[in-house]
């Protein structure tokens, strides 16, 4: 089991102490560092700044927002940083929701699973730099020959010449349906959250994964001996993603917390999200599938707990501590 450190997205302002606490992230032996990016900071950005002032952690994207970019464009970023970073880069890509994908993007949120596959198809195409690239696909055609063209794009070739060919694509995924493309077309999966006790909910999905098909797991992780007390930040983001990070009918997070076992709760916390009772949404998140998605509680709880981990298809987890002693912690239970 690997552990990862994760910045996520900027809120308001940039994160202090961004860069000495992914130095200490790799001084102790953590495996990677992921940023993010929704409607505010990017995710290559931050990434690059860390990567020159590191030398062996992995630099993840979790995720890289499909509709933010071109495929090329995306190609083009994440094999520069790989150069930069000798050659560290671990490409997630996500498609986000239509609240986010028009309303922030301008750009229409049809098909995404399509959508998705046709993507990764040219970003792989570009870094395998093997001709000038076409594509005649429905999302992206290459050279573009539609409305308002004047007719003189021609196909290119990547100019740099990458240092991986094949830098490993992970998709933030949570339907069914993408998380089971997820396993037949990437190199791993970026669940937002997992139960490992409820591996039944995505085993069939991920019955198509390849040998080494990787796993990173967002998890909250807090040593604490009041586990009530230490579980209500893991309530107040679930009620904040299930309740209200998307329209009624068109949640994945809500429609992902139904799927595992707790559809009357998941529905209900939407209800009252929209009804501006945000506190009310946050308490209404049972403490079962807080504790299910975490890891909380005294060092022994999380220790025994891990066990559960272990025995998944996980293969990292990912959390977001923010002082050297939680770093040194979570890497003394989770490397041993």
């Amino acid at each position: 089991m690997k552990i990862g450190l994760v910045w996520g997205y900027w809120p308001a302002q940039p994160p202090k102490d961004f860069v000495e606490i992914t130095q200490e992230a790799e001084k102790v032996g953590f495996n990677s560092v992921w940023t993010a990016e929704s409607w505010g900071s990017d995710a290559f950005t931050p990434l690059t700044w860390l990567a020159a002032h590191t030398s062996t952690i992995k630099l993840g994207t979790g995720v890289v927002q499909l509709s933010a970019r071109t495929p090329v464009a995306t190609a083009m970023a994440a094999m520069t940083l790989d150069h930069l970073s000798n050659g560290r880069v671990i490409l997630g890509l996500g498609v986000s929701g239509p609240q986010v994908v028009e309303g922030w993007y301008g750009r229409p949120s049809n098909k995404p699973l399509a959508r998705t596959r046709e993507y990764i198809d040219i970003v792989r195409k570009a870094l395998l730099r093997e001709g000038p690239l076409e594509n005649d696909g429905e999302f992206y055609p290459m050279p573009y020959r539609g409305e308002g063209s004047v007719g003189l794009g021609k196909p290119l070739k990547i100019m740099t010449h990458p240092l991986r060919s094949e830098i490993p694509i992970y998709l933030g995924a949570e339907g069914p349906k993408n998380v089971t493309q997820t396993a037949e077309i990437a190199d791993g999966w970026l669940p937002l959250y997992y139960s490992p006790f409820r591996q039944d909910v995505y085993a069939d999905q991920l019955a198509a994964a390849k040998e080494g098909f990787g796993i990173s797991s967002l998890v909250t992780f807090n040593v604490t001996d009041d586990v009530a007390t230490g579980l209500w930040p893991v309530k107040a983001t679930l009620g904040f993603y299930i309740g209200g990070m998307g329209a009624k009918g068109q949640n994945y997070h809500t429609k992902l917390m139904a799927r595992m076992g707790f559809e009357e709760e998941a529905y209900k916390i939407q209800d009252l999200f929209f009804a501006g009772k945000r506190e009310e949404a946050i308490a209404a998140v049972p403490d079962d599938f807080a504790d299910e998605i975490s890891l909380v509680g005294p060092a022994s709880r999380i220790k025994e707990r891990l066990e559960h981990w272990r025995n998944s298809p996980i293969t990292e987890l990912l959390i977001s501590a923010r002082s050297p002693a939680a770093l040194r912690q979570a890497a003394e239970l989770v490397n041993g």
